[in-house]
């Protein structure tokens, strides 16, 4: 408990206030490309006036100014061509014995630690201790190395306005910008075995560059042209400062970030109602009633056609169940009973035919194929419960009963109880027999969630005691380690949803834990995991090419989340982190994160894909999945497109559960005077 209160200490006391870096030394280069030619680099040298030079007269001047700031150290570089140049900019910043094999690092978004998590087909240590990214990879454009000897930390992060962005015909070598950008790199260097900070402009990739899942190839480093007489102007914020362990680190520098961008809510027509008429679209549209098990097709549908598929999955990408309680509930306040009827059937038809013999969700069903999953995970099964604990609260407010579903809960849950290790983690993947497949605890939270609801609904403390055996596993080995992994089921990295899942478990562990210390410290926990969640979501717009769909239509990637280390793309998933959010903000006083949860709300409505403005999906309701706006994809279109393929049905329950924000505390509220 003490490192909790310290943390909490250094983060409202310090004020994210840090000295500055004792000096601005830096190794600078410039490398200088002709059409149908190699590039040569320079080595750059200061002279006593502020200018950079190198050993031979260069077709452009250099002049660097440094100056302190309230963080740390502004360096501003201007380049001016003497004749018509393509060039690459780029400094190195060796921080004073700083071993780098001492060091963890960050790039927000796409890179925690050492991300050796990922596989060596992604960006990791297991390919290279060395790594620079083009900017629009990463939820702000920073680095940050941590020292982990002493706590010292330096981020570089840079200070861009414009969002200029420009089409290249290679993905990797020597390319020519067809025009104007504003991205350029960052990233961190071993510099003969002392950490140093890189970053420069246009962009630049190494020692790999990342252009899809699981998929590295040679390096890349853009030129853009300056003509005779042009001038650019780049600028960079340095900054050092001390913090008691990674985690801290973090936060205090996405405070910083936060404060520095100031991300504004996204101007948006739509109120919740309107948002959610328009959503409900996809439950008319994509309802499937020609099986045993009725379903809303929401996985492996195509963006050009929206044609329903003979896919059915209980949670993850397809979540059913949630949107079968979402469309009942929302058909029975609009009094719209041919949709009410769609949800109820889809109930029924899982309450008949949905289980395994084991009492386990059929997660997965392809009838097309005639293929269903025979290994299931935490995951699915627990959004699948999560689901039905909602409907049958639900339905007994409305004074109606279900003990035919509320006994498949209790066995599922009993099943899962079976599973949780004496450590309280859960297995990430298993069998209707039991036998694990894949230990891995990182989608444990994703259980604390039906297992509170469970406590509150049937009032059973083992469900009670289950979920907080799951904290204690959660404190130690993902929050205390600053180590969120596995959540996602479609890769085995570090991920957003891990972080997210973390500190939305902590929130309803809270809910149901009276007023204590206990209930504190869970706040605390959810509070740590909340910043690791937050440095997914972009502070900051990044710039598109004209012909790119999204930049044509005025997409602002500000509130968005990043996937994963190997998923390089944004998405909506957020489902209660918003009100996660605003409930924190409250709690612990922190007014930076109900100001970002207006941003998220606001921004994530931007793609709502209505008759006039589709945003290149074939029907009205059915929200965007795999958004891509860096340059890599998931297999179709590139940056500014979406994948061929997509699953609306979790992005739509994804955002009801967002536009519902009073469920949680609703849920809780109502079985609290009965416990």
């Amino acid at each position: 408990m003490k490192k909790y209160i310290h943390l909490l200490i250094f983060l409202c006391v310090c004020q994210w206030i840090v000295p500055a870096p004792e000096t601005a030394l830096t190794t600078g280069s410039i490398s200088i490309k002709s059409p149908g030619n190699p590039a040569v680099t320079y080595a750059l040298k200061a002279d006593a006036g502020g200018c950079l030079a190198a050993a031979q007269e260069l077709p452009l001047s250099i002049r660097r100014e440094v100056s302190e700031t309230p963080s740390g150290l502004r360096v501003k570089v201007t380049l001016t061509a003497r004749e018509k140049v393509y060039y690459n900019y780029e400094e190195a910043y060796p921080l004073p014995a700083v071993r780098h094999e001492a060091c963890q690092f960050y790039m927000p978004g796409f890179w925690y630690r050492r991300n050796l998590r990922s596989p060596r087909e992604a960006p990791s240590f297991h390919t290279s201790d060395s790594w620079q990214v083009r900017e629009d990879r990463l939820s702000a454009p920073l680095t940050g190395i941590y020292n982990e000897e002493n706590g010292d930390y330096y981020t570089v992060l840079r200070l861009e306005q414009s969002r200029d962005e420009a089409l290249t015909t290679h993905s990797s070598g020597e390319v020519i910008l067809s025009g104007k950008t504003s991205l350029g790199f960052t990233g961190f260097r071993n510099i003969a075995g002392e950490a140093a900070l890189v970053f420069g402009f246009p962009y630049r990739e190494a020692p790999r560059t990342y252009i899809r899942k699981l998929t590295l190839i040679p390096p890349v480093q853009a030129f853009e042209k300056l003509e005779k007489g042009e001038s650019r102007e780049l600028l960079w914020e340095i900054r050092k400062g001390n913090a008691p362990d990674y985690s801290a680190f973090v936060a205090g520098t996405w405070a910083y970030t936060f404060d520095t961008f100031r991300p504004g809510e996204v101007e948006t027509p739509y109120s919740a109602d309107a948002a959610k008429e328009v959503l409900s679209r996809f439950f008319t549209g994509s309802y499937v009633d020609r099986y045993e098990l009725k379903y809303f097709s929401g996985v492996h549908l195509r963006t050009d056609d929206c044609e329903s598929t003979g896919s059915a999955e209980v949670g993850f990408v397809g979540r059913v169940l949630l949107n079968a309680f979402n469309a009942l509930e929302y058909g029975e306040e609009t009094n719209r009973p041919g949709l009410a009827e769609k949800a109820r059937n889809i109930f029924d038809s899982y309450l008949a035919h949905g289980f395994t013999p084991e009492g386990f969700f059929r997660e997965f069903v392809n009838y097309e194929r005639g293929e269903e999953e025979a290994i299931f995970s935490i995951r699915r099964q627990s959004e699948g419960a999560f689901a039905i604990l909602l409907y049958l609260d639900y339905e007994r407010k409305k004074g109606r009963k279900h003990p035919g579903w509320e006994t498949r809960i209790k066995t599922l849950l009993a099943n899962l109880g079976r599973l949780q290790d004496a450590g309280g983690s859960f297995p990430r993947k298993f069998n209707g027999r039991f036998a694990v497949s894949d230990p891995s605890g990182g989608s444990t939270p994703s259980a604390t969630l039906p297992l509170t609801m469970a406590y509150r609904y049937f009032g059973d403390t083992s469900y009670l005691e289950s979920a907080r055996r799951t904290a204690v596993y959660l404190e130690k080995e993902l929050i205390a380690r600053a180590d969120y992994f596995s959540s996602t089921l479609d890769a085995n990295c570090e991920d957003k949803e891990a972080s997210l899942y973390a500190s939305t478990a902590m929130y309803y562990l809270s809910m149901a834990t009276p007023a204590g210390k206990e209930r504190e410290h869970y706040t605390d926990l959810c509070k740590q995991a909340a910043y690791f969640c937050l440095s997914w979501y972009y502070l900051w717009d990044v710039p598109f090419a004209r012909g790119q769909m999204l930049g044509d239509a005025g997409f602002l990637s500000r509130g968005w989340g990043n996937v994963s280390v190997e998923n390089n793309h944004v998405d909506v998933f957020i489902f209660e982190f918003a009100t996660v959010l605003d409930w924190l903000a409250r709690e612990r006083g922190e007014p930076r994160f109900s100001a970002f949860s207006s941003v998220i709300k606001t921004s994530m409505l931007q793609l709502m894909p209505v008759e006039g403005h589709l945003f290149n999906i074939a029907k009205a309701g059915y929200y965007p999945e795999v958004v891509q706006h860096t340059a890599w994809d998931y297999g179709r279109n590139g940056k500014g497109f979406y994948n061929d393929i997509f699953a609306p049905g979790w992005t739509v329950a994804s955002l009801w559960q967002m536009l519902s924000p009073g469920r949680v505390s609703a849920f809780f509220k109502q079985n609290q005077s009965s416990f």
